[in-house]
């Protein structure tokens, strides 16, 4: 892997991908004749993903102010509400006037920005601000949500504006890449795991890539990095880190597959939607 964006020597790095694909998020809602455009996300326009990020922006804003006061956060909400809870975020900010919404989400931005570019290297790896829905978390996970957020909605809405075939930008998805790892921990559809106890290999190609050996048991899902994936029982091979990310998002059914069918069915049935 190029870099580990969970260090602080790669918060430049990380800090300029925020700032790449949060441009490229504007260059899309600053054009009014995409408003009203559908996304790839279901019920969704180019405004509701606006208003999803006031929404998750002033979310974060406000856990963050939380954590800066040594105050306690409330529970963590967890995963099997959140699309529930984020698609209701978004269509309540349809009240909001274009320019209201474009405006409010910028400033929000910006304020956010200003935060993550003073962290420390002890903030970042080591100050806990309580996500809605996972609970604290290390601050430099902050801005790969951002980078979520933006890179990964930006995607949405070329798709609803024909670009069916785009792809994430490497850096950017090379970036989440490690991420997308955590987020199969947390989104283990209990019911459907139900026995499943399998092994099976994950190959990333390019200078963002590697091999990990993947499984899962007892309703967990584990991961390590290994140097050879190829006598795994099953092995998902991504040419590039976007099949990957996106993929793990459920935009796509990229990448290629080998091996054992069965343990291919399950490794992509066990997971619910996020």
């Amino acid at each position: 892997m190029a870099v580990n964006p969970m260090e602080y020597k790669s918060k430049d790095v990380v800090l300029d991908v925020v700032r790449t694909e949060r441009g490229r998020f504007f260059e899309v809602v600053d054009n009014p004749d995409n408003w009203y455009t559908d996304t790839r996300c279901e019920g969704w326009q180019v405004r509701d993903l606006v208003g999803h990020m006031i929404d998750v922006t002033e979310a974060y804003l406000d856990r963050w102010e939380i954590a800066s006061k040594g105050e306690e956060a409330p529970a963590p909400r967890g995963w099997q509400v959140m699309a529930r809870d984020l698609n209701d975020g978004a269509l309540a900010l349809r009240t909001l006037s274009r320019e209201e919404a474009i405006a409010r989400l910028k400033a929000d931005s910006d304020k956010m920005m200003g935060i993550f570019e003073s962290l420390s290297e002890d903030e970042w790896n080591g100050f806990m601000v309580a996500h809605v829905f996972s609970g604290p978390v290390p601050a430099f996970c902050y801005p790969a949500f951002q980078i979520m957020d933006y890179g990964v909605h930006t995607w949405d809405m070329h798709w609803g504006l024909g670009e069916k075939d785009g792809i994430l930008d490497e850096r950017t998805a090379g970036v989440l890449l490690p991420y997308m790892f955590i987020i199969w921990q947390y989104s283990v559809d209990q019911e459907a795991a139900k026995g499943v106890d399998i092994t099976y290999g994950i190959q990333v190609d390019g200078e963002w890539g590697g091999q990990w050996k993947a499984a899962v048991k007892d309703g967990q899902f584990s991961y390590e990095p290994v140097d050879d994936v190829s006598a795994l029982p099953a092995v998902f091979h991504f040419k590039h880190p976007s099949d990957m990310v996106l993929t793990t998002y459920q935009r796509v059914q990229g990448g290629e597959t080998s091996g054992d069918p069965d343990v291919i069915q399950k490794a992509r049935s066990v997971f619910f939607h996020i």
